[in-house]
């Protein structure tokens, strides 16, 4: 940036020492090759006990000891890299401001300036070399082209390039502007040598780079936007404004000044403005933001909300529950910022690789310029070849004249744009697909981890089943009518606080009988409950009680084995000493849980349930679903251990899915954890990939998304690869001129985010 800003004045040394954060805003900063040079310089300083580079969102996030080092020391040092500082911030105070986005677009405004600024001159000067080549010469023609490409290579553009080679340089790196720098420097100033000695001039082609780098520049900037968009659309998601009551008055305060407990009204339409739970009113919201699923999800009072997700119909008053960076979307937009700024492992050889790619093309470019000054002659013969194909190759140069050609080819052509692209952009464009339907992988080592899984093993409750107990199966005998023995059995359980009381009359309720109020209610210690229900005296309870009511239960016998066998739990129900039925409650199956099996099995990944019940209950729950193998009566401590023997098995290549509290250390020894959430309460902390929604299915979009996020960073790496080692022996052969090879080199990168990008096509959606 030419005039970069500062949030926060510089602070000096601190002589007592104190460990500090800084966050710092870096919009040059455009890859891992960028991010590494970077690193190294800072690295260097006395006192830095962390560094972080995202390329994503250009921050470099630094953990450092005040007593050794200021703000002003970081700051230079990233600038002694070749790389202007648009924004610095304390953290995580300011991580994630709409600042970062503003100075995004003057950044790219700025690219287009610059981009502009080169091309006028450039396409000028290639006008007059056509007039000068093909028609009749222009008078004064070289005074004329170095003229106009003095502003291109020498101001704006051309001047930010120079200044950043010469920083990184004197900083003992290399980052790709050295290469530009090298590449039209020298042709300019050779040129100018024509105005001495007759000979070729080389000024257009410096113009000619310098501008495809300025288009290049624009072009990548803009193209990384729309692959970064994932945070910029979280951080538009929230609600600017929020009603307040206070002091009985209705009130409309920004967001970022609501407190935890502050009443909110949510009107029909609004969104909600932070995390809370409901204390008045009923009403249908939208939480596709945060589940990915578009069905709207009924709400009462007592029921949690998410902030920004959308209140459809009725009137709320909601209770601030957690404000500002303790949100839900505030730690979504940081687990994304944090999986886009992490490595995959795979990266780890090409960055190794990229960070001596500079000063090794150098040599190459040198070499090639001595190897052409002193075997010209011989290596004509490959000149002749080539001009045949390609109108560009002159055979007849002087070996200088071919020495520079092919030395400037090399220097231009190898600029490692597109491999330093190639892992940040699929896992940008990976990890914020995943955040738009509520899978959120917190790392680029998950991301590789993940695709590898051959075993998943799954915790039974609240994960293939909803967790809770609902009502199963209603069974009437002498003449009873099922909804009078479900009717009964809810009306002696409607004052009960057992959750499988509560699950028999929410059953009651959702067949819409009425439910009369019990008389002379009594509750029989470990037996079951009796009461009077319109006259009549109802038992409910287990075989015991009503054993010792004396009432026979000869038309129950086979059916209460049978529903015991099938791990519910049943209750007995009895009118004016008669048998009158059965009621049975169960922890019911999700929805989609058997689809979400069968569609892992598609993966060729099998299945494990680990559960603490008994045997006969979870197997009765697996064979409905389709899982594997079972692990039954598993204590929570005996969890990792069975995941540990479970990854001796099958070796390094376990997921754990669980609820991400109770099952955390479980989730944390598999090869891969994750955690089945359900909004603001899902555990974000617990495991490498966390599925917001309460869905099964999640999982396996989970794994698709690995699988094609990894496949992406694999294609992108091989043709970045491909195109180098192809594009550098032709270069240095004298086949390849400068000006192409910079076209080729801007292609090259857009190919990569354009192949990135197309992640977005990516179908996730299981069919259920």
């Amino acid at each position: 940036m030419d005039k970069p800003e500062d949030t926060l004045p510089s602070h000096p040394i601190d002589p007592s020492g104190e460990r500090r954060s800084l966050q710092l805003l870096v919009p040059g900063m455009g890859s891992d090759h960028c991010a590494g040079l970077i690193a190294t310089s800072v690295e260097r300083l006395p006192g830095i006990f962390s560094l972080n580079t995202n390329v994503a969102n250009h921050h470099v996030t630094v953990e450092f000891d005040s007593g050794r080092l200021g703000d002003g020391d970081i700051r230079n040092a990233i600038e002694r890299a070749g790389y202007e500082v648009a924004r610095v911030g304390e953290y995580p105070a300011h991580a994630g401001t709409d600042g970062d986005e503003a100075v995004e677009e003057r950044y790219l405004d700025q690219a287009w300036q610059r981009l502009w600024f080169a091309a006028i001159p450039t396409t000028l000067i290639m006008a007059l070399m056509m007039v000068h080549m093909f028609w009749v010469p222009v008078p004064g023609y070289l005074a004329l082209v170095a003229l106009l490409a003095f502003p291109v290579v020498f101001m704006r553009g051309g001047w930010a390039t120079h200044r950043s080679s010469w920083r990184s340089l004197a900083n003992r790196t290399a980052n790709m502007d050295v290469l530009i720098s090298m590449g039209s420097l020298p042709p300019y100033l050779i040129g100018l040598a024509g105005f001495v000695y007759p000979m070729t001039s080389f000024i257009e082609m410096a113009a000619t780079i310098m501008s495809f780098h300025m288009l290049g520049r624009y072009l990548e900037t803009r193209a990384k936007g729309r692959a970064s968009q994932a945070i910029k659309k979280l951080l538009k998601l929230g609600a600017k404004t929020a009603s307040v009551l206070r002091d009985g008055r209705e009130t409309e305060v920004p967001v970022a000044q609501l407190q935890v407990d502050d009443i909110m009204v949510v009107r029909p339409g609004a969104k909600v403005p932070t995390d809370g739970e409901i204390v008045a009113g009923s009403s249908h919201l939208d939480e596709s933001i945060a589940t990915g699923e578009s069905v709207p999800v009924e709400k009462g009072p007592g029921d949690a909300v998410i902030g920004a997700t959308i209140n459809k119909e009725g009137m709320l008053q909601v209770r601030a529950t957690r404000v500002g960076a303790d949100t839900f979307l505030s730690q979504v937009v940081r687990l994304v910022e944090q999986a886009q700024g992490s490595k995959v492992p795979i990266q780890e050889f090409a960055d190794k690789v990229t960070a001596r790619f500079v000063p090794a093309v150098i040599l190459i470019s040198l070499a090639s310029l001595v190897t052409w000054l002193l075997f010209a002659d011989s290596l004509r013969p490959v000149l002749y070849w080539g001009a045949g194909f390609l109108p560009w190759v002159d055979p007849e140069l002087s070996p200088l004249m071919l020495g520079l050609l092919s030395a400037v080819a090399v220097l231009v052509i190898a600029c490692p744009c597109a491999l330093g692209l190639a892992t940040p952009t699929a896992i940008m464009v990976g990890s914020g697909l995943g955040a738009e339907t509520g899978v959120l992988i917190r790392s680029g080592e998950a991301i590789q981890s993940l695709k590898d899984i051959k075993v998943v093993v799954l915790d039974k409750t609240g994960t293939i089943t909803r967790g809770e107990p609902s009502l199963t199966d209603v069974i009437a005998v002498g003449g009873f009518a099922e909804d009078d023995v479900l009717m009964y059995a809810a009306s002696v359980e409607v004052g009960s606080e057992h959750p499988l009381g509560q699950a028999i009359v929410n059953g009651a309720r959702q067949r819409e009988l009425d439910i009369p109020t019990v008389s002379h209610f009594k509750a029989v210690t470990a037996r079951g409950v009796e009461g009077r229900v319109n006259s009549r005296l109802v038992h409910v309870g287990s075989r015991r009680l009503l054993d010792e009511e004396g009432i026979e239960l000869e038309e129950l016998e086979d059916a209460l084995v049978r529903l015991e066998n099938e791990g519910k739990t049943a209750m007995l129900v009895a009118a004016d000493g008669r048998a009158a039925g059965i009621v049975a409650v169960a922890d019911t199956i999700k929805d989609e849980s058997k689809a979400a099996i069968a569609a892992l099995h598609e993966l060729d990944i099998h299945t494990i349930m680990i559960t603490g019940d008994n045997e006969r209950t979870a197997r009765h729950v697996a064979n409905q679903v389709g899982i594997d193998e079972v692990l039954a009566g598993v204590l929570p401590e005996g969890k990792v251990e069975a995941i540990r023997k479970l990854q001796e098995m099958h070796g390094q290549q376990v997921a754990m899915v669980g609820d991400g509290i109770n099952d955390a250390p479980a989730l944390k020894q598999a090869n891969v954890g994750i955690a089945i959430g359900a909004g603001a309460d899902v555990a974000i902390e617990a495991a490498d990939v966390t599925l917001v929604g309460g869905e099964l299915t999640k999982v396996v979009e989970a794994i698709r998304l690995s699988r094609g996020t990894f496949r992406k960073i694999v294609e992108n790496l091989f043709w970045a690869w491909f195109y180098n080692v192809a594009a550098i022996p032709i270069a240095a052969a004298g086949l390849l001129h400068p000006m192409i090879g910079v076209i080729a080199m801007t292609a090259s990168s857009l190919s990569v985010i354009g192949n990135s990008l197309r992640l977005k096509r990516l179908k996730l959606n299981v069919d259920k």
